[in-house]
């Protein structure tokens, strides 16, 4: 049985991992990738998260604060990286 309390400190990642899912989903689109092909690969990411998710929760849960940070830095710095693509700036 799952207990939605193990998740609560990964709540930011949640909501800010799928935003981020969205911002390269949108870039794939702008670069014309294979629609299919970029949903395919977006599916195996998000079943591949899952998993590493439900599983790895109770043997991470000790470093939780640092994968946030580490996580929320790793959003930031993505969302970053789209934002000049799109202003044309890398």
């Amino acid at each position: 049985m799952v207990n939605l309390k193990d998740y609560a400190p990964f709540t930011g990642l949640l909501i800010f991992g799928n935003i981020e899912n969205l911002i390269l989903a949108s870039q794939g689109a702008v670069a014309h990738v294979n629609p299919y092909i970029l949903g395919g690969l977006s599916i195996i990411a998000v079943i591949a998260w899952l998993l590493i998710g439900t599983y790895g929760t109770k043997v991470a849960i000790k470093y939780a604060d640092y994968i946030e940070i580490l996580g929320g830095i790793a959003i930031v710095i993505l969302g970053i990286q789209s934002m000049l693509e799109a202003f044309g700036i890398l």
